[in-house]
């Protein structure tokens, strides 16, 4: 058996900007295998540079191509590969693309679709929109236009020094459900800058300090009567139990390519519930095929929170699938077909394609 990949970018259709920096394309890679008249796809959610965290594309081919690949040559159920894989320290965004692959070959395998194989689901996802720093009146005209379209959580990101954008934003607009992304640019001496946030009615506050801190969490969730949401820190369902138990977080947003993808994204949300917290599914600017995987997971009982599932077409002009997600009244509903249920649009892979290959397993 063998491992299809291809890196495709595709344009967005407006710059996205955070904290991290400013970008005008996703540069994707895709995954594909067939087996037995099945073909099950998956994304990884890297990108081009290790801005987000300390993988890359290049980081991921490399673990998949040189040591995680030869684990799924048999198949395996997706809990039992990431058994095989604990000996690779780290790199869950390239273990994820592998173990989401092997969600969607056996969802199809047992004919039913992927949001139903991964447990108890409401059939369908409450949607949220994220929106990236730009001029004030680009930021309110998009957000005017997420409201008229039904979404059901305003998110925007900040920066530090920029939290005017708030101020502003909640002026326009005093009633809606609004959050905050700050991407982990806030250090501890910005917890009285953090706190001044309280005025204005957030829904929590997303990952103000880096990525690898919980202690100054914890520390201003003590100081602060706005909610804490973990996005970068939470890296498996230990860090997910330890976030609880020092009362560092109070909702997580869970990206399953971060976590290592959707047997360990199970278990943070499992401890979320138990701790009485609330969780919801992220995004990371994926094409139709990773938003595929995150809608079905955003549609499980257990996710509570709207969370970045917005449809395709809120950042391509044109997705490499042919049956791009609708959202009606700020929900969507996961394929109903096996698996994750996309059709691949064969012409856009090819016009989108920047390198193909193949791996063997």
């Amino acid at each position: 058996m063998q491992i299809n990949f291809y890196r495709v970018r595709i344009p967005f259709l407006r710059p996205f900007t955070t904290s991290f920096g400013t970008e005008e394309y996703r540069e994707a890679l895709l995954f594909r295998i067939s087996h037995e008249g099945i073909d099950a796809y998956s994304e990884s959610v890297t990108s081009v540079i290790p801005d987000y965290g300390y993988e890359d594309n290049t980081t991921a081919m490399h673990v998949i191509r040189d040591l995680a690949a030869k684990y799924i040559a048999d198949l395996p159920d997706p809990a039992t590969f990431m058994e095989r894989v604990k000996g690779i320290k780290g790199h869950n965004m390239a273990k994820a693309a592998l173990e989401m692959l092997l969600w969607d070959y056996h969802s199809k395998a047992s004919n039913q679709p992927l949001y139903r194989y991964l447990g108890k689901s409401r059939g369908y996802a409450n949607v949220g929109i994220s929106i990236g720093m730009a001029k004030i009146e680009d930021m309110e005209d998009q957000i005017e236009k997420a409201l008229s379209l039904g979404y059901k959580r305003i998110k925007v990101k900040i920066a530090r020094g920029r939290e005017n954008i708030v101020k502003e934003i909640r002026d326009s607009f005093p009633d809606i459900p609004l959050s905050v992304d700050a991407n982990g640019d806030y250090g501890a001496a910005d917890i009285p800058r953090l706190k001044d946030l309280d005025r204005y009615d957030l829904e929590y506050i997303e990952q103000p300090f880096p990525g690898d801190d919980l202690i100054y969490h914890s520390k201003l969730k003590k100081e602060i009567s706005t909610p804490i949401c973990l996005d970068e820190s939470i890296t498996s369902a230990d860090k997910a139990l330890k976030a609880f138990d020092i009362g560092a977080a109070d909702v997580i947003n869970i990206k399953p390519g971060r976590i290592g993808g959707f047997s360990e994204s199970l278990k943070v949300a499992e401890i979320a519930r138990e701790n009485g917290g609330h969780v919801w599914v992220g995004g990371m600017l994926e094409t139709g095929i990773g938003r595929a995987f995150n809608i079905a997971f955003a549609s499980l009982e257990m996710v509570d929170y709207p969370g970045d599932t917005s449809p395709n077409e809120k950042y391509f002009g044109k997705d490499i699938v042919l049956n791009p997600f609708k959202m009606k009244n700020g929900i969507i509903e996961p394929y109903h077909d096996a698996g994750i249920g996309v059709r691949i649009d064969e012409g856009a892979l090819i016009r989108y394609m920047v390198e193909a290959g193949t791996i063997s397993v």
